[in-house]
């Protein structure tokens, strides 16, 4: 097999066999097949698709190019949960303590931000001496003693996503479904779990801006995990403004806190209950979503999720006395960006937002980007709320003032103001996926 024929192919619109697949790209992984190759070929998918098999002989070939975890030994239904990422999304830390706190077990792997999306290992960074490089061992070790952890691909987690990214990055092919179908589910399924919920983003904040593409999205990630043995469901959430009110790696801790002590904004506390609530369903550990959220909402308010995750933070070499206040970075210097005229929130650019705080240093622009773990802001209007003059749509948090000026013209670009209103808030669940 030549890859050179492979490529012409797939440059047809011919449909891949499982063994050309995975000569492909287990050639590009053992460095056999260079990468200007799996750069035609990653542009070939990108124009051509992938049909339902081929997405799903990706998938297999990238999730069995590495270590598939087993936590079988370990009590309790294997369950995580997968955000597409947005602004303020810091869902993660709450979730995954808040299902292990109801029996769930969670071996969470997340990714880092880039460009206007945040990272769920970002924020957990932001906490003092917090380790998410845990290896294989250690990390069995404190999911069988907490019940879940949250650690970052490791080398021998799907090597060939690793190297696959990294091309898809330059060469422009990101948004193809397929693609980011075998990405998301070969980290996933290597957890060795049972079932997954995903958070599919929809909005200017999201990178499907449309809910017809979040749709073909998830109906993708679920039909590629049904046929992988995974059970799995999507809800389609909305991204058209930030999800809470704080954006930025320890600002987003400290929102996280307030959650789980149960006095978080009611936005992302009714996503994350709602979100755990699927986990619990599909972990059989809960008869319906009903039932399920009422439980969860209890383990809010007793105060045992909020002890799982600071036991977490903790095994994890985390300072556990972020829970007190004091500890998590903060910038040194604020700014509002205020309103110049009065009327209604009637829409956010919200991606210009995520700009924004990437601007001031709370995310990266390119990969090998520095992140300042004080800096973002807080969101004080929203889509609905009415603004004076003079009044700050949000406050900036910064150390570094050289790109000041120019966050805050973003922000003032990214909110729309209108006179007529009342005008609705965006619902914030639009709609389940199931398989």
């Amino acid at each position: 097999m030549r890859a050179v024929d492979v490529l012409m192919r797939k440059r047809a619109g011919v449909e891949l066999s499982r063994e050309e697949i995975a000569f492909l790209v287990n050639g590009f992984t053992a460095g056999e097949i260079p990468d200007y190759q799996v750069s035609a070929f990653l542009m070939a998918v990108c124009l051509r698709g992938m049909s339902g098999e081929e997405t799903v002989a990706l998938t297999e070939t990238m999730l069995r190019s590495g270590a598939i975890l087993d936590f079988s030994g370990v009590p309790g239904p294997k369950i995580d949960k997968h955000s597409t990422g947005g602004v303020g999304d810091k869902a993660s830390l709450v979730i995954a303590p808040l299902a292990a706190s109801m029996g769930i077990v969670v071996p969470m792997i997340s990714g880092r931000g880039l460009g206007h999306s945040g990272g769920t290992l970002d924020k957990l960074e932001a906490i003092p001496g917090f380790s998410v490089r845990l290896d294989e061992k250690r990390f069995h070790q404190v999911v069988s003693q907490i019940g879940f952890a949250m650690v970052g691909q490791t080398e021998a987690i799907a090597p060939a996503d690793r190297k696959l990214y990294a091309l898809r990055d330059v060469t422009a092919t990101v948004e193809s479904f397929p693609l980011i179908t075998g990405s998301i589910l070969s980290k996933k399924l290597a957890e060795g779990i049972d079932g997954l919920v995903l958070d599919v983003k929809v909005g200017s904040g999201a990178f499907m801006k449309t809910r017809g593409d979040a749709e073909t999205l998830a109906r993708s990630m679920l039909s590629t995990a049904k046929r992988l043995g995974t059970r799995a469901v999507a809800l389609l959430t909305d991204m058209s403004q930030p999800l809470g009110t704080h954006v930025g790696n320890a600002l987003e801790v400290e929102e996280s806190l307030a959650v789980l002590r149960g006095n978080g904004p009611p936005d992302l506390t009714d996503l994350c209950l709602r979100l755990t609530a699927h986990m619990a369903v599909l972990g059989r550990i809960a008869s319906s979503i009903e039932d399920a959220e009422k439980r969860a909402r209890e383990e809010l308010r007793s105060g045992r999720a909020l002890s799982k995750f600071l036991a977490m933070v903790r095994a994890q070499g985390g300072d556990p006395k972020i829970a007190d206040g004091g500890v998590l970075p903060r910038a040194s210097g604020t700014k509002p960006v205020e309103a110049d005229r009065a009327g209604v929130v009637s829409a956010i650019d919200t991606e210009k937002l995520g700009w924004a705080a990437m601007l001031l240093g709370a995310g990266r622009e390119k990969v090998e980007d520095v992140i300042d773990p004080g800096a973002g802001f807080i969101v004080h209007k929203k889509i609905g709320d009415e603004v004076l003059p003079g009044e700050p749509f949000v406050t900036l948090h910064y150390n570094d003032p050289s790109r000041l000026a120019e966050a805050e013209g973003m922000v003032q670009k990214a909110y729309s103001v209108s006179d007529a209103g009342p005008i609705p808030a965006p619902e914030l669940i639009l709609a389940l996926v199931e398989q």
